[in-house]
């Protein structure tokens, strides 16, 4: 597929090279490049090293060489060692890892103000290409906000040749900037088409239900413990004595509900839906295979019903990502697959049971030991390879913990082999097909992530391996409908209708209902009906659903649970052990510590020392 900002379209230009600009806007074609400059500041939502929510936190691992290569800068923040010196990941600069988003803004400033000028646009193409910029402001000052809190706000550029004072701008409280950025995502909605005229070239160009998405994901943002009173920032003020920071406002989660209401109805007036797997041709598969392949096409299949905005800025970041996550199955152990993104034991505990309860709350499993083994039998064969013998940990789970994971003896449906009588296992001891075998290209947990792997790839003669690139979501339906349950429970409390939106993820994941699966099976059977009990529920709920698409590091945070979570070491099975006794032992990885300030991240020491109105965030 065509897509119109691949990089080389790309016009680099500075917003204060004035001949440069002003060549820019002198025909339609030229204008168009410049639009695309705009989008060019996106980060690489699906590089696991260009996003720092796939290795700052706690859900995936990788060995020590790959920590130290490939993933190396979002791999130090989750070790500890980000420095305000200079920061890894920095988007405020663009450097370590991070894109220069203050660049973005500055840019899409100069489209705005300039895209008039074309006289070859009609006026309905400049007020849409123009929401297009609009939104792209938004979006990257949404970006800092998240990563940085309070944010000095580029509504226009200044004019080259400004007073040094006039360029020294101060951080502007945080509500300010919900407020402003909230404002700009509704001025872009309003101009924003429901959908793209000609798929085949402007897929990834954004609309009108992404507009409202952000939006939403903004003020749920806004409305979270960690920017809502929280009182680790009651005294972060300006150089001036400004608050930063307000008092708790419980009135925000109903503004983010309305958000997420509205965001819904536009996505779905637009044709957008829960993803389900409908391929004719593959009827000889049960239903249970047939859903996993739906969940696994949630996030893999390409431009599926469920994404609301996607990364289409070319395949090589998810083709990467495959090779990472793609274990080494029988017969094809010299391919290009490299499984080094490996999922904590954390994770795998995470999941729901078969009954859709989290381990420690089944009635079920109260009297089981995780760690015993059993052997697999005639029930278990679409799920674990008959006869294996391995943890009860591994079995009975929701269907999502087959879709999502490869583990030890698990069956690993598709790369070439559908048959659900002999298709791929996943051998992760040490010296077989999906163990460890040499110092590089090893899983480090022995837990694979399957979720972002198309189940088409496929191994062919030679060890080669054939890889579908897909679009990877930024934000998608069944992330709306989790966050307008969360909003909704969060400003009225228990309701049928946070149920039914609940649901409706629950019901594509082959769970039953939330109120049903807690009062037929677990210990607390009310807990759906308290905001409190709900509250946890929805939060686990989203950590599984979401899982690997880089929304765990981000919700942990605005939950304010990140000191909870990261300060836990992370674990994984001993892949240095040949037997399965050896194997299964599980092992401490990395003793992983968060402190409060972690929260945030810090400014850069030198630019406080050229912006002496800037304060650095708490703690650095």
């Amino acid at each position: 597929m065509t897509v119109p900002f691949a990089c080389n379209d790309y016009l680099d230009v500075v917003p204060d090279d004035v001949p440069t600009i002003d060549d820019a806007f002198t025909d339609r074609v030229q204008a168009r490049k410049y639009l695309f400059t705009c989008y060019s500041f996106l980060p690489n939502f699906g590089s696991l090293n260009g996003n720092p929510a796939f290795y700052s936190g706690d859900e995936v691992w990788a060995n020590a060489s790959r920590r130290t290569s490939d993933f190396r800068n979002p791999v130090q923040i989750a070790l500890g060692v980000q420095t305000a010196n200079d920061p890894y990941m920095n988007f405020y600069e663009g450097s370590r890892g991070g894109v220069e988003m203050y660049k973005g803004i500055r840019v899409c400033n100069t489209f705005i103000k300039r895209v008039d000028d074309v006289e070859e646009l009609t006026p309905f193409e400049k007020n849409t290409w123009k929401a297009e910029a609009k939104f792209l402001k938004a979006f990257y000052h949404f970006y800092l906000m998240r990563m940085y809190g309070p944010i000095p706000l580029i509504k226009e550029n200044l004019p080259v040749g400004s007073d040094p004072e006039d360029v020294k701008i101060k951080r502007a409280p945080f509500d300010e900037c919900v407020s402003y950025v909230s404002d700009l995502f509704d001025e872009a909605a309003n101009e924003l088409p429901e959908r793209v005229t000609n798929p085949l070239e402007e897929l990834g160009r954004v609309t009108k239900p992404i507009a409202l998405a952000m939006k939403a994901r903004l003020l749920v943002l806004a409305a979270s413990p960690l920017f809502n009173g929280n009182p680790d920032y009651s005294s972060f003020t300006d150089k001036e004595g400004t608050r930063l920071f307000s008092d708790v406002d419980e009135t925000k989660w109903k503004l983010a509900s309305d958000a997420c209401k509205a965001a819904i109805e536009s996505a779905e007036l637009a044709g957008i839906s829960l993803y389900e797997f409908s391929d004719e041709s593959l009827g000889q598969l049960s239903d249970y295979s047939k859903l996993k392949l739906t969940l696994r096409g949630r996030v893999t299949e390409r431009w599926n019903s469920e994404i609301i905005w996607g990364d289409s800025r070319g395949s090589g970041a998810t083709v990467a990502t495959q090779r990472y996550c793609q274990a080494k199955l029988p017969d094809n152990v010299g391919s290009a697959a490299t499984p080094v993104h490996a999922a904590t034991f954390r994770i795998a505990k995470q999941f729901y049971t078969a009954n859709g309860v989290p381990i420690d709350e089944d009635t079920d499993w109260r009297s089981k030991d995780i760690f015993d083994t059993r052997i697999a039998g005639e029930d278990e064969k679409l799920m674990i390879q008959r006869d294996a013998e391995i943890p009860e940990l591994h079995f009975d789970r929701e269907p999502r913990f087959y879709a999502d994971l490869g583990f030890d003896r698990g069956v690993w449906l598709g790369q070439g082999i559908l048959s659900e009588d002999s298709p791929y296992y996943v051998y992760a001891r040490a010296g077989e097909a999906s163990g460890k075998r040499d110092l590089h290209e090893f899983n480090v947990t022995g837990y694979f992530v399957k979720k972002l792997v198309n189940y088409k790839n496929a191994f062919s003669a030679g060890n080669n391996y054939s890889i579908n690139s897909y679009t990877f979501p930024i934000i998608r339906l069944g992330d709306l409908y989790l966050m307008y349950a969360e909003a909704l429970n969060e400003a009225e409390g228990p309701s049928q209708a946070v149920y039914d939106y609940l649901d409706r993820i629950r019901t594509r994941a082959g769970l039953d209902g939330v109120v049903k699966s807690w009062a037929d099976h677990s210990v607390n059977p009310t807990k759906p009906s308290t905001k409190e009990g709900l509250r946890d529920i929805i939060r686990r709920e989203r950590l599984i659903e979401m899982v690997f698409e880089g929304q765990r590091f981000w919700d942990l945070k605005r939950w304010k649970l990140a000191s909870e979570y990261m300060n836990k070491p992370l674990q994984g099975w001993n892949v240095e052990g040949q037997t399965r006794q050896e194997f299964y032992t599980l092992l401490d990885l990395y003793d992983q510590k968060f402190s409060t300030r972690n929260y945030l991240w810090p400014l850069k020491t030198s630019i406080l020392t050229v912006n002496t109105d800037l304060v650095q965030n708490p703690g650095w």
